[in-house]
């Protein structure tokens, strides 16, 4: 990095200074096709060293699909202490009063979600809407932006938006990583009903409610003893910094192509600089002589 940002630093440096870890899924641990190389190892590694570690997603699905996933891939069950999801969030929050009061029990939902997960109402008193005509709530958790384009969305939700019905977004990444590239996600979908007319309620990274999610689920240690580990500067540094968390920006994922000079212009434009920079989610043979401290 430049002068003005962070020094570079290892996963294992880190694991020195902090007792407990905020790890984001996509461009971290996984590019959702296969694990990272060293990531399994270093995520084992940690847990086996005693930090406390949960996965925090901008994930739409909720956490058990999650869990399979990280699973399917070839990590542990026991290399982290919970899968917190944004999906998860929304789902509790549906569930314990939004249902019944801003939304109608029975309401007619339109499920914009990815792989035909079905986890975010599986459960509530909803039922699926088929388009923006007649929904009372849209649920917008995935895109399919490497198969639809962003006019069939739009031309799906404008009638809700014009009718000024809640839309919630679970997942609020602007860009998705698939098999074949990045392409816009949830989050970009989300701004396009703001601009149609429509209000959005955002539920994940960078907002407070899902890191104060997880602080609650790690027993509420000082923020300053936790380090948020994410490839976004918009959703994991911003977000965690924010928060009070140390911040540790992965070069692998959305921004692994950008020079100093851009992530620079990232820093400034999100209010947020991490506090390191590690190159991947992993730790060297060299450095696995003994458990960190």
């Amino acid at each position: 990095m430049t002068a003005r940002g962070p020094a570079p630093a290892t996963l294992r440096g880190l694991a020195d200074r902090f007792d407990a870890f905020l790890v984001d899924q996509f461009g971290v641990l996984h590019d959702g096709r296969a694990a990272y190389a060293g990531a399994i190892d270093a995520l084992a590694h940690l847990k086996a060293a005693g930090k406390r570690i949960v996965v925090v997603s901008n994930s739409g699905k909720r956490a058990a699909p999650n869990i399979d996933r990280l699973l399917s891939l070839g990590f542990a069950r026991d290399s982290v202490d919970l899968v917190l999801t944004s999906g998860e969030l929304a789902w509790d929050l549906l569930a314990n009063g939004m249902i019944g009061d801003a939304i109608p029990a029975g309401g007619r939902c339109l499920l914009l979600a990815r792989d035909d997960d079905r986890s975010a109402i599986a459960g509530l008193d909803l039922t699926e809407a088929g388009d923006g005509r007649d929904a009372d709530l849209v649920l917008l958790s995935g895109s399919r932006g490497d198969d639809w384009p962003m006019d069939a969305y739009e031309a799906l939700l404008a009638p809700a938006a014009e009718r000024g019905v809640p839309c919630l977004c679970t997942n609020p990444d602007k860009v998705m990583l698939t098999a074949t590239g990045r392409h816009f996600g949830a989050g970009a979908i989300a701004d396009a009903y703001i601009r149609l007319g429509g209000p959005v309620t955002w539920i994940g990274k960078p907002y407070p409610e899902i890191f104060r999610a997880a602080l609650i689920a790690l027993g509420d240690p000082a923020p300053a003893s936790v380090c948020c580990i994410g490839d976004s500067v918009e959703h994991d540094i911003a977000g965690a910094a924010v928060a009070g968390l140390g911040t540790a920006l992965v070069r692998s994922g959305i921004h692994a192509d950008a020079d100093d000079r851009e992530l620079s212009r990232l820093f400034d434009l999100h209010g947020a600089t991490p506090d390191h920079v590690i190159a991947r989610f992993e730790i060297a043979a060299s450095e696995v002589s003994g458990p960190p401290r």
